[in-house]
Parts: structure tokens; sequence; C-alpha cells
């Protein structure tokens, strides 16, 4: 049984910072493209940072530079350090884990909500 299980998510004035962190289970953790996604309302959800096996990482221009993705593949966990938060970074945030295969696999965790405002 897969589980994606974000945490570290909450309310933070603006210019604020917060770490994320997502610990995979029933997975090969190392073999996995990690990701961070967020939604916010009436929105659709974004991309905002992504590492690979390898450890190389990339991100949209609205984050760049302010958020910074990490993983530990012996804690099996991925992190999204988030700093000089903005309202507009309100958001849920949601953990991906892509295995590209044949049959690419999807999974996501159930999500964190991330509210900056003062």
């Amino acid at each position: 049984q897969v589980q994606l299980v974000e945490s570290g998510g909450g309310l933070v004035q603006p210019g604020g910072s917060l770490r994320l962190s997502c610990a995979a289970s029933g997975i090969t953790f190392n073999k996995y493209v990690m990701g961070w996604y967020r939604q916010a309302p009436g929105k659709q959800r974004e991309l905002v940072a992504g590492i690979t096996t390898s450890g190389r990482t990339d991100y949209p221009d609205s984050v760049k530079g302010r958020f910074t993705i990490s993983r530990d593949n012996a804690k099996n966990t991925v992190y999204l350090q988030m700093n000089s938060l903005k309202p507009e970074d309100t958001a849920v945030y949601y953990c991906n884990a892509y295995l590209s295969a044949v049959l690419p696999l999807y999974y996501w965790g159930q999500g964190t909500q991330v509210t900056v405002s003062s």
C-alpha cells in the first residue's frame, strides 16, 4: 500500500517561512521523481517544485529563488522549504511521486493547507 503523508502546513505571515515534509511508504523511493504541487481555490493544480532521482531540481518562475525542494532517500522523505511567502502562495500543497515506466505510476498525498495572511 502506497502512502504519501504531507506535514508542515499552517498559517504564516507574509514574508515568513514554512517547511513541508512528505514521507513516502510502499514505494522504492529512490526510483521516483518527486514533486510538490499546489492548488488554490478556483485554480488548476500547478507544479511548484520537482526533483529527479539524481537530485536535479526544477521550479517555475513564480517560486524560483524562494522555494527549495530536497530529498532524503534514507528517510524516504521529500521536503519543500518555502521562504519569503506571499499571500498568492496560499493553497493546498500536494506531494507527488512519479515513476517513468511503460505504464507510468503516479501517487498523490492528501495535501496540506498553507495560508499566507497577516
